[in-house]
C-alpha cells in the first residue's frame, strides 16, 4: 500500500514589526481584562487592542497560504496603520488607571525653567494669522507622511528600508503611548486657556482645522509629542532611503512640527522629550538589523524576517 506524503505547511514570516504590535496590543488588552478591568471602557479597548494584536497572525498566515493575493500582502504589511490610529483612542481607559492625574502643572513649570515663559503663548502671539493658518494645515500631515513614505519605500522595491522604517516606526508609538499612560496631560490649549489673549487666530479654516482636534475622546497624550517624533522618524528613514519625499516634506514636516506649539497643543518640554526616544528607536532598529545581517540571519543587510512553521 503507497503511502501518500503530504506537502509541507507553508511558512508563516512575521515581521519586526508584526512582533511589536503582538506584543504591545496583547500587553494592553491583558492588562485591561485583567489588573485594569475597573476603568471605564475597559472591556471595549480590550477587544479593540485584542483584534489588533490578532491582525499579524492571520494576515501573516493567509498570506503564507495565499501568496500570490497582493492585496492581501498590502493589509498586512500596513496593519501598523489603523493600529495606531484606532489604538489611540482605545487608550483612555489604560491611562486613566495608571495615572488618573494630570501632569500639565509640571510641564508647564519645567517649559517656565529651561526657556523663561511658556513658549506656546509666546509663539502664539508672535505668529501672523496667514503663518498660523499654514502651520495648521501642515499639523494635518501627520496622518499623511508616514503614509506617504511607507507606500513609497513599498511599491518602489525597498522592501528591506521599508521593514526598518516600520519596525522604528512601530517602536516609536509603542513606546509613546506607555509615556502617554505614565505622564498624561492635555496641554496649553486647556490647561494654560487663561494664558492666552484670544482664541488661534489664521485666515479661514484655522478655527475648524483647531476644533477638529478636540474632537477625539482621548486628549491625555501630550508627553512626548508624537506629532514631533513620529515626523522626525519619517524624516530620518526618507533622508536615509527616498530623498524625493525628503525633499518634498521637509518644510511642510517642520511646519508640522512647530504647528504643536503655534497651535497650542505641546508644551516645548513634549517636543525636547521627543528626540531622546527618536534617537533610541531608530538606533535600536538599524543596530538590529545590522546584527542580524552580521549572524548571517537575512540574505541582505537590512532584512528581517521572524520565521515560524505552522
Amino acid at each position: 500500500m503507497e503511502r501518500r506524503v503530504l506537502p509541507d505547511a507553508p511558512e508563516v514570516r512575521f515581521k519586526p514589526v508584526d512582533v511589536v504590535i503582538i506584543v504591545a496590543c496583547a500587553c494592553a488588552a491583558f492588562l485591561l481584562v485583567g489588573p485594569y478591568r475597573w476603568a471605564p471602557g475597559a472591556a471595549t479597548s480590550a477587544v479593540t487592542f485584542f483584534i489588533f494584536a490578532l491582525g499579524p497572525l492571520v494576515l501573516r498566515t493567509l498570506e503564507s497560504y495565499f501568496p500570490r493575493q497582493r492585496l492581501l500582502a498590502f493589509v498586512a504589511s500596513f496593519w501598523l496603520l489603523p493600529v495606531v490610529a484606532l489604538g489611540h483612542g482605545a487608550m483612555c481607559p489604560l491611562v486613566t488607571a495608571v495615572s488618573p492625574g494630570l501632569q500639565d502643572a509640571q510641564l508647564a513649570t519645567l517649559d517656565q525653567r529651561l526657556f523663561g515663559a511658556q513658549v506656546s503663548v509666546v509663539l502664539g502671539q508672535l505668529s501672523p494669522p496667514w503663518l498660523t493658518e499654514f502651520l495648521m494645515f501642515c499639523y494635518y500631515g501627520y496622518f499623511l507622511w508616514p503614509l506617504v513614505l511607507g507606500v513609497t519605500l513599498y511599491f518602489t522595491g525597498k522592501r528591506e528600508a521599508f521593514d526598518e522604517y516600520l519596525l522604528a516606526l512601530s517602536l516609536f508609538f509603542a513606546f509613546n503611548f506607555v509615556l502617554y499612560s505614565l505622564v498624561p496631560a492635555i496641554g496649553p490649549r486647556y490647561f494654560l486657556y487663561s494664558a492666552f489673549p484670544e482664541t488661534l487666530q489664521g485666515l479661514w479654516f484655522t478655527p475648524y482645522l483647531e476644533s477638529a482636534m478636540r474632537q477625539p475622546g482621548f486628549a491625555k497624550d501630550c508627553f512626548p509629542s508624537g506629532h514631533t517624533g513620529a515626523t522626525l522618524v519619517v524624516m530620518v528613514y526618507a533622508l536615509r532611503f527616498e530623498r524625493r519625499v525628503f525633499r518634498v516634506m521637509l518644510v511642510p514636516g517642520l511646519g508640522l512640527i512647530a504647528a504643536t506649539l503655534v497651535g497650542r497643543f505641546h508644551y516645548a518640554t513634549d517636543l525636547l522629550c521627543a528626540v531622546p526616544l527618536l534617537i533610541g528607536v531608530v538606533g535600536f532598529a538599524v543596530a538590529y538589523t545590522r546584527s542580524l545581517a552580521r549572524r548571517g540571519t537575512v540574505a541582505r543587510p537590512v532584512e528581517m524576517d521572524v520565521i515560524v512553521r505552522s
